[in-house]
């Protein structure tokens, strides 16, 4: 008899013990990989398994079903993780939905439809953005300027721009290297494209690229930019219909005086900027805080902002992170002047040293964006022509892991938001 009944418990332990989730855990300390994380959750979208975001829990990790070929994919990624029992996972659960902690579970629904905004022949290692997607091993689609005219932009859930002039001025490279070949063909080729798709000049072209993916925010799309393409996609957007180049972009005369003419209500995030009329100059405007600032390099630090993860679930989940603070980066557009930013603007990311914004977030429409001051996040300074950033290097980069944020927020269940 006593026999049966240590099977009898044995048994019932067994059944109880029996793993039924594993949890990724995001924290500093435990795991292994935190960019290729991000890559294991949403291959588990794309095949259709359930998972769950736990904003703030351990760094905002993930929970995922208990199945093997999420943990050989794991272990083949080299991506932390734990096994848990249905209580375990309901213990989890019940801490996270206490009213005293500042936590929340956002079940994630579908893999989003990413595209990348960027010039063919461009290599991964020209942009974060796609450099960390090929190494999280998330899949999205090159696009350009063809892609988008022609509508499709309709296809996807999620845009990057890459680091792109939208103003028509060539990156304002003109300075440094309007004698460099590399420099030459650019400009050749993007007047080529522009003749092509039927525009007299690269401004107007690039200020109706501008103005679709304006349209494909307001619609309900995700829009992300980092570095130049941030400040120059609203230059471009306030000075529709403005001609701001001078002769060696366009070849003509810019309007006279058309900083009277910008239309900040066009803009997404910036007001009251003021352009850079030398085009020997390096910069677009004063949003930009490059030159302004003087912070040595190893005081070059942001802080994220601490939101509710019950009542702000969208910038919390776009702050998730296993430190608060994050090693600061240069670009052409390295952070933004606070004063600049229009005050439906949320300001996610700041310099305590300066107060200037490098990580920012808006609705417009129906959609959102988030804007991300420089260039390369484990780059202090990149150069034209520099060696590409190695990720096995930085697998647990807290800068890179803003980037994957945002890529993976379209995937949440809505809710709306209180604050």
């Amino acid at each position: 008899m006593s026999k049966r009944i240590a099977v009898f418990l044995f048994l019932m332990i067994s059944i109880v013990a029996k793993a039924s989730f594993i949890l990724v855990p995001m924290d500093e300390n435990t795991q292994k990989n935190h960019l290729k994380a991000y890559g294991i959750t949403f291959w588990c979208l794309e095949k259709n398994y359930k998972a769950s975001w736990l904003l703030n829990y351990r760094g905002g990790s993930f929970l995922l079903p208990d199945a093997i070929e999420i943990r050989k994919e794991c272990q083949i990624r080299g991506v932390s993780f734990e096994i848990l029992s249905d209580s375990e996972q309901i213990s989890i659960l019940n801490e996270i939905a206490s009213p005293s902690q500042n936590m929340e579970t956002v079940i994630l629904e579908k893999a989003p439809r990413i595209a990348v905004y960027t010039p063919k022949g461009k290599q991964p290692w020209d942009d974060a953005v796609t450099l960390v997607l090929t190494y999280a091993e998330i899949p999205f689609t090159p696009i350009y300027d063809e892609e988008v005219l022609s509508d499709q932009l309709v296809l996807y859930d999620w845009l990057h721009l890459h680091h792109e002039d939208f103003t028509g001025q060539y990156g304002k490279f003109f300075g440094a290297y309007r004698n460099t070949p590399w420099y030459i063909e650019q400009k050749k080729d993007a007047e080529a494209l522009a003749t092509k798709l039927g525009y007299p000049k690269v401004s107007q072209e690039k200020g109706a690229v501008a103005k679709k993916i304006r349209d494909f925010v307001i619609g309900g799309g995700f829009m992300f930019a980092m570095c130049s393409a941030t400040d120059s996609f609203d230059i471009a957007l306030a000075a529709d219909g403005v001609d701001i180049c001078e002769p060696m972009f366009d070849g003509d005369q810019s309007d006279a005086n058309y900083q009277a003419k910008m239309n900040y209500t066009n803009s997404f995030a910036f007001k009251d900027f003021v352009l850079e009329r030398r085009p020997e100059k390096y910069e677009f405007s004063d949003i930009d805080m490059t030159e302004k600032r003087r912070i040595p390099m190893d005081k070059d630090y942001f802080t994220l902002m601490e939101f509710s993860a019950k009542w702000d679930p969208i910038p919390s989940m776009l702050c998730q992170n296993h430190t608060q603070l994050v090693k600061g980066f240069m670009g052409q557009t390295t952070s933004f002047d606070s004063g600049l930013i229009k005050s439906n603007v949320l300001i996610m990311g700041n310099c305590e040293l300066n107060g200037e914004a490098r990580y920012i977030h808006g609705e417009k429409g129906k959609g959102m964006f988030t804007f991300y001051g420089g260039h390369d996040p484990e780059d202090f300074q990149h150069q034209v022509g520099d060696a590409p950033t190695v990720l096995d290097l930085h697998p647990n980069s807290p800068g890179y892991r803003l980037i994957l944020n945002n890529v993976l927020f379209p995937a949440a269940r809505k809710k709306k938001q209180k604050t």
